[in-house]
């Protein structure tokens, strides 16, 4: 791991030792806010567009963000439910992603969260914390640990929406 691999990997450790999952919860929340605003400034007739080649689409970059979530959410069920972790995905979530709105995408990601959510409050807070759940980068995370990384997903990808934004908004101005 990069050292700023490993400086993310303890902060998740930290605040997953520290924060109750009601806590957790609410951070998650408001990265998902900060994650809705950022695809909003997108302008919708260019949601599809790729600012450069080789980049992501603000469409794509949802596609991800959804399939990211329920792949760790089904994680995280699984491991309060003891029940074996799901395979790996494959893929990024953008292949073969269907065009949709912001709000389309945004919809989607709260509903699966809100059942998710739902379903860690019920649980015992110290349930499954033993249970790992893989992460490619961040190597082995307990249910907490990964309901924070969804929070930092959902940060890093509302930052590159609000660069598509800029460069879909100045390039259709210029």
């Amino acid at each position: 791991m990069t050292d700023e691999e490993l400086r993310i990997r303890s902060y998740l450790e930290a605040q997953g030792a520290k924060l109750t999952p009601a806590a957790v919860i609410d951070k998650v929340r408001a990265a998902m806010a900060d994650l809705r605003a950022a695809a909003d400034a997108v302008p919708p007739a260019h949601f599809s567009e790729r600012p450069e080649p080789g980049e992501w689409s603000a469409n794509e970059v949802l596609a991800h963000v959804v399939a990211a979530g329920a792949h760790f959410g089904t994680a995280i069920v699984s491991a309060l439910d003891n029940r074996p972790q799901p395979p790996p995905t494959e893929g990024r979530g953008v292949e073969g992603a269907p065009a949709r709105s912001a709000a389309e995408w945004c919809d989607l990601l709260a509903r699966d969260r809100e059942a998710l959510f739902a379903r860690v409050l019920r649980a015992d807070p110290l349930a499954g914390l033993e249970r790992p759940i893989e992460h490619g980068m961040f190597g082995p995370l307990n249910w907490r640990e990964t309901m924070l990384f969804m929070r930092i997903h959902d940060l890093d990808h509302a930052g590159q929406l609000k660069k598509i934004a800029a460069a879909l908004t100045t390039s259709r101005t210029a």
